[in-house]
């Protein structure tokens, strides 16, 4: 994996409102404080940060956002990770997120 700083939380699954709504995890805040206090040059439009996520052991290339509404930055899960892992709604996941 690449990535040198490595983020180990659980967390749980949900949903966006909008129609067709996209599913993401939220990072811990004391993860999201420490990322974008040391890291937010690295951002690019929208808050948009590089990095790569693991879940029970499947591990992909990816981005997180850093949502001003919530506070923090969030993790979508696609359709092919939540698929492979058989990942639903409110379940709680463990995650490892590469930086």
């Amino acid at each position: 994996m690449e990535g040198k700083i490595k983020y180990q939380f659980s967390a749980k699954m949900w949903q966006h409102q909008a129609t067709g709504g996209w599913y993401f995890v939220s990072l811990p805040k004391t993860f999201s404080k420490e990322i974008r206090g040391n890291l937010k040059w690295q951002e690019q439009g929208w808050g948009r940060m590089k990095a790569f996520a693991e879940i029970d052991q499947l591990k992909w290339e990816t981005a997180i956002w850093f949502d001003t509404k919530l506070d923090t930055y969030i993790l979508p899960i696609k359709a092919a990770i939540r698929k492979k892992r058989n990942l639903e709604i409110h379940q709680t996941m463990e995650i490892t997120l590469f930086i």
